[in-house]
């Protein structure tokens, strides 16, 4: 039976129509082999739009469908579900982008139409190819894996688990809290960080459901939406915390002394720490790299000092497997390292300090308990506060990193707050961005309080004085635009806001969990507003900064977000498995096992008795890296078949036919063919059909 074919072209308001012709591209569409109908209309993803192809299956006998519109990403599960409503298969259906790779690229109307002409004509050539596809149901693993346990993690485990489900916590860090527990206090509230964190990190080592595995990574993840095995690197803390009661004593006794991680280098750590007293778990760890008796040296004081005896050197590495059905990402963000901007003078001068260093200078249990001062312990009596360190730069990260402009403001605040209103804060700025709630009023609270805004990203920061008030300071060289003229402003402390990154491990992390990062680094969404928390990869969902830069609030309704996401994948117990992956055809294998060696999710096996390989369909991702370098042609992915692409690159390269031949064609021909173009309105007005 021949293929009937319906064509639609959408206008998407005016994102497409009229930079494109959308009822010239309908009337080209009309001339096409085996086109029955084709119309366009302003909105195809709207409800009339999505009835218009339900009524043409059931009215014409239309067992084939082409949608020319926006990007697949955003409505081609759209458009399937209203073939599948209408008793298509969701299969028998091609989607092509003519906003994006027509109007939104190509000024000249002309060229925009004639390109959205080739890519319907490749549409509908490699329509005529596509065969019906069934995806199979698999039941779904209840349990939740949620990575790393900063804020963002804690409430997703948090929320997960408050539904009945188990969840498996694992940080890398020896205690739970991220940067939100390096923080003093939080804007533009002033809240006290650890009042909001601490209760919310008690909570999850209480909680029955959360099976937390702190100074642990995962190391592998096997499997498929549903059904994924994740392994576990547990690292040995040396440690028995089921033992230890969290005395303190050992890391009192403990000799060895280094640069603590957690004060961001301003203050010391012992060789057994804990990075607060407030830390979840509220146990110490032994740093291998640092503690004498593992490195061969006699010592072992903290176990001799040990009232519980739960210093164990025999703890080794442990490799942990785990079923989950969903994954969430929290892995956090990393801090901009200013270091080479030497004009900055971080790293040369003592009292340059980035955003981190003065929050622990704030914080009452940091290296100063909470004392403001310099390195030779007086306080600062002027402070510069430099915005957009390594941000809006593009030199090195483009974006804004959203939190600047407001913690430099809590700075501005706290120095007045606790060294004096006489003190004085200079803030040098590039715009000021206060844009969540509060956040606009806390700035117009600060100004008031007398702080100063120069506008202008500054050149330096120097010790050379040019005059004797500025002998002995640190001096900011900067311009002022708004004043039109350069300044030069001494202070005896500089706080850099430096930008949020992504992890410095974000893309192996990326490659362990088979997601994507976008041109920032940080993890890719699977749609910028409608798919915030998920990725392209189907059970494993983003929360918090490791998508991008996020304030407190923001990074826990993002988690939230991901946190419904698993759940509704959860709770609905089975999930429909997407037939679009790799087939090896048996009769045509020759056995050379390139594509077992290629396959980056260990799908292929070789069947040693019928000397080929074979696809296990259910780990399969459908990536066509086994596709694209078998010799033999043996593997190929279905839906992506070598016919289909050939037929889309003959529609793309055919030449178009003439405007006067198409207009040659009577009317009589056109019926006969029964190729008709129906006007946008006809077709709105038209009744509609339903089965």
């Amino acid at each position: 039976m021949a293929n009937r074919i319906g064509v639609y072209v959408c206008h998407c308001g005016t994102n497409i129509y009229p930079r494109v012709d959308s009822p010239g591209v309908a009337r080209f569409a009309a001339g096409l082999h085996n086109v029955v109908v084709a119309r366009d209309y302003k909105f195809m993803c709207s409800d009339p739009g999505q009835q218009m192809i339900i009524r043409d299956i059931h009215e014409l006998g239309l067992n084939r469908v082409v949608v020319a519109s926006c990007s697949p990403r955003l409505h081609e599960k759209t458009f399937q579900n209203a073939c599948l409503r209408a008793g298509l298969n969701p299969f028998l259906f091609q989607m092509t982008c003519i906003r994006e790779h027509c109007s939104w690229v190509t000024t000249d109307s002309e060229e925009a139409t004639a390109k959205a002409k080739h890519l319907v004509a490749a549409a509908v050539h490699r329509v005529n190819e596509h065969t019906e596809l069934y995806s199979r149901v698999e039941k779904v693993h209840p349990d939740v894996l949620v990575v790393g346990a900063g804020i963002a993690g804690i409430q997703a485990a948090l929320d997960v688990a408050k539904s009945g489900h188990r969840v498996h916590l694992v940080e890398r860090a020896p205690s739970i809290g991220g940067h939100m527990a390096q923080f003093d206090k939080t804007f533009p509230t002033l809240d006290c960080a650890a009042c909001i964190s601490t209760p919310k990190m008690v909570a999850v080592a209480q909680e029955p459901n959360i099976n937390l595995m702190t100074y642990s990574e995962v190391a592998e993840v096997k499997g498929f939406v549903g059904n994924y095995q994740a392994t576990i690197r547990r690292k040995p803390r040396y440690v028995n915390i089921d033992a230890c009661t969290g005395c303190g004593l050992c890391m009192e006794k403990c000799p060895t002394k280094v640069p603590s991680e957690f004060e961001e280098g301003l203050g010391l750590r012992k060789a057994i720490y804990r990075n607060s007293p407030q830390s979840v778990p509220n146990k110490p760890v032994i740093d291998a790299e640092h503690c004498r008796y593992l490195n061969g040296k006699k010592c072992q004081v903290c176990a001799k000092n040990c009232p519980s005896e739960a210093i164990d050197f025999t703890q080794t590495e442990q490799m942990l497997s785990v079923d989950i059905g969903t994954i969430i990402l929290a892995t956090g963000f990393d801090t901009f390292d200013p270091a080479p901007l030497g004009q900055y003078g971080y790293g040369l001068f003592d009292n340059v300090l980035t955003g981190l260093q003065f929050e622990r200078l704030n914080n009452a249990v940091g290296p100063t308990g909470g004392k403001i001062q310099m390195k030779d312990g007086r306080p600062p009596e002027s402070v510069a506060i430099i915005h957009c360190v390594g941000s809006r730069d593009v030199n090195h990260y483009a974006y804004c990193s959203r939190v600047c402009c407001m913690y430099a403001l809590k700075y501005d605040h706290l120095l007045k707050d606790k060294l004096g209103h006489h003190v004085q804060a200079y803030n040098f700025y590039i715009d000021m961005r206060c844009f969540g709630k509060g956040y606009e009023e806390f700035y117009r609270r600060v100004q008031e309080e007398g702080v100063h805004f120069i506008r202008g990203r500054p050149a330096e920061v120097t010790d050379v004085a040019l005059s004797p008030e500025e002998k002995g300071k640190l001096v900011v060289v900067s311009e002022d635009t708004l004043l039109g003229r350069t300044v030069r402003v001494p202070v005896d402390m500089v706080v850099l806001c430096t930008a949020m990154t992504s992890r410095h491990d974000a893309a192996e992390v990326a490659r362990i969990f088979g997601i994507a990062q976008g041109a920032d680094r940080f993890f890719l969404e699977e749609h910028p507003k409608l798919g915030p928390v998920s990725t392209t990869t189907d059970g494993i969902f983003l929360a918090g900064t490791c998508q991008g830069p996020k304030d407190i609030p923001d990074a826990v309704s993002h988690a939230s977000g991901a946190a419904a996401q698993a759940l509704a994948l959860t709770t609905r117990g089975e999930v429909a498995i997407s037939p679009t992956v790799s087939n090896i055809n048996p009769d045509i294998c020759i056995g050379c096992k390139v594509c077992i060696d290629l396959c980056a999710y260990s799908a292929i096996e070789f069947d040693e008795r019928r000397r080929v390989s074979v696809v296990n369909e259910a780990m399969c991702k459908g990536c066509g890296s086994c596709a694209g370098h078998c010799p033999s042609g043996a593997a190929q992915i279905r839906h992506f078949t070598e016919r289909q692409i050939f037929n889309e690159l003959e529609g793309i390269l055919a030449p178009q036919p003439r405007p006067a031949a198409a207009k040659e064609r009577s009317v009589s021909e056109l019926e006969s063919a029964k190729l008709r173009v129906i006007p946008m309105a006809a077709a709105v007005d038209a009744p509609v059909q339903t089965s």
